[in-house]
């Protein structure tokens, strides 16, 4: 849809202000978004662009400024506002509930009136024609549990669209996609924006910023401090606006000289609560002086995996060798006998699992290390002194900012949590080093440096083994990659045979012989 030139802008945030406390989230910010475009947002952690897609959808009111909706003054108290406006956001984590069907999931505080079957009945016709304009079919009796990820984004869309949205805020929305699920989103944006609707696009891929929008932002330390034209700028330039700096490029590879074999798993079996196998008889060989990435989507037994291999739950079958020792079946099997023999862990779910939030950052620095004499004084008891040199010393070694031992861990950026989780790990010199999804919801910088600790213990003979659901760090770090489908590893390549076409076939159930006829890059 061809726009009039003197169209107002779709949304324009003037001088927006908001505090939380003593953190100034947003200062002074002004944006313009033109109808019909594809605007995405960019920035570190911290740089306050969900906090302003939040006050776009009325979650939280700025305490200053003012927001221009088509050209008017509006008042945005709550998301009821924001939707009567024709803005909606996608979250990050669908808000779907997964037992009812796409169709009552659209319904849900949009039933149209206590009688449910004539609204029923509107909203399946209206699903069909959103379905046929934009590329957005999906069966409306399916249940969500049933759908496949990127299905239910889709549907999360045609939530919105349902509810009159003309402008969409879309946050992180690729970071559980496979390749081609992303790709046939992109296409759904592209054609949303040729209806004349307006996509507002947070992420931290640039490749991504650069492929689909039309204009990007930048903000940097709750700022906004670049607007450019998507056509007239890079990857590059951008990510040195994000932090402020230029990025040195990635220390070059050296040819993998694998070692022997560090860690080994043969026929392992891993069944949950209910007795569901979410690990089906894997074979895998870490070796020393290589990078392993397994890769697959969320729910696939990669998770159960990397638990299993770490010591945190028992297979149900099968044999694991560390350092060519049998530690399952045997005694030695739990976190704290694995750590002992040489094996470190950062685990996929940093608050859940990594880190006390309420604690110190000094006593993060030593969790599940707490047994060490070394931070022990007299009479045997842990010595708080001991403790917050040992947690100052890693925090400025590995660049932890702020770098307060004192600071409760869960103040912590995101990326500054992993940094001081993954410091507490390399610190203790382990040989096999196993790391879950080591730069989820990591901004650029904290993501260069994550790489470049783990290709350091990788020169240094290291075993390390990276399971992540992002393939370009899955690409940048592996040499060996297995991925992972329900359960059972359904291909393995070297890195340098593996392309994001062959491995997105393989991570969607698509057979290797598929995978393997997707074109590779000249």
């Amino acid at each position: 849809m061809i726009l009039p030139p003197e169209a107002p802008p779709a949304i324009e945030l003037r001088g927006i202000d908001k505090r939380f406390g003593a953190v100034h989230a947003c200062r002074t910010v002004d944006l313009r978004v033109e109808a019909g475009t594809i605007h995405g947002i960019v920035g570190e952690n911290g740089a306050g662009k969900s906090t302003l897609m939040a006050i776009m959808h009325g979650f939280y009111q700025a305490d200053a400024g003012e927001i221009l909706v088509r050209g008017q003054p509006a008042a945005i108290r709550g998301s009821r506002d924001a939707i009567r406006l024709g803005i909606d956001m996608v979250h990050q984590h669908f808000m779907l509930v997964e037992r009812l069907t796409v169709l009552e999931n659209v319904l849900l505080g949009a039933e149209g009136g206590a009688r449910l079957a004539p609204g029923a009945a509107r909203a399946r016709a209206e699903l069909a024609r959103l379905g046929d304009a934009y590329g957005l079919r999906v069966d409306p009796q399916a249940r969500i549990e049933d759908l496949s990820v990127g299905a239910q984004q889709r549907v999360e869309i045609l939530k919105a669209l349902h509810r009159g949205a003309q402008i969409l805020i879309l946050d992180e929305p690729t970071g559980v996609l496979t390749p081609q699920e992303a790709d046939d989103l992109f296409r759904v944006l592209r054609a949303l924006r040729t209806q004349g609707c307006t996509v507002l696009l947070i992420t931290h891929k640039l490749r991504e910023i650069m492929a689909v929008t039309d204009r990007v932002s930048v903000m940097r330390a709750g700022q906004m401090v670049a607007h450019r034209d998507t056509a007239a700028t890079s990857a590059a330039e951008l990510g040195e606006l994000m932090i402020g700096r230029r990025l040195l490029p990635p220390p070059p590879r050296s040819a993998p000289q694998p070692g022997p074999a560090l860690l080994e798993a043969r026929g392992l079996v891993v069944r949950d609560a209910a007795g569901v196998e979410r690990v089906r008889g894997i074979d895998l060989a870490l070796r020393g002086g290589e990078v392993l990435g397994i890769i697959g989507l969320a729910g696939n037994g990669q998770g159960e995996l990397l638990e299993t291999l770490a010591g945190m739950r028992a297979p149900d079958a099968g044999e694991i060798r560390l350092r060519g020792r049998a530690v399952f079946p045997g005694r030695d099997f739990n976190a704290a006998a694995l750590r002992r023999l040489g094996l470190g862990h950062v685990p996929e779910d940093r608050l859940r699992s990594g880190l006390l939030s309420r604690a110190s950052a000094a006593d993060t620095a030593i969790l599940g290390y707490q047994g060490d004499p070394a931070y022990r004084g007299r009479l045997g008891l842990l010595s708080p002194g001991r403790i917050a040199g040992h947690g100052a010393r890693l925090m400025r070694g590995h660049d932890v900012r702020p770098p307060d031992p004192t600071l409760r861990a869960g103040l912590l950026s995101g990326g500054n949590q992993q940094k001081l989780i993954l410091a507490r790990e390399i610190e203790r010199d382990p040989s096999v080093l196993l790391v879950g999804q080591p730069t989820r919801g990591v901004d650029i910088g904290g993501i260069d440096a994550i790489h470049r600790r783990l290709l350091a213990c990788r020169a240094a003979g290291k075993a390390v083994l990276v399971v992540s659901v992002e393939l370009d760090e899955i690409l940048a770090l592996a040499d060996r990659i297995l991925v992972m489908f329900d359960g059972r590893v359904v291909g393995e390549l070297p890195a340098a045979e593996a392309t994001e076409g062959r491995l997105g076939l393989l991570m969607a159930g698509i057979g290797p012989e598929r995978a393997s006829a997707a074109p590779v890059p000249a």
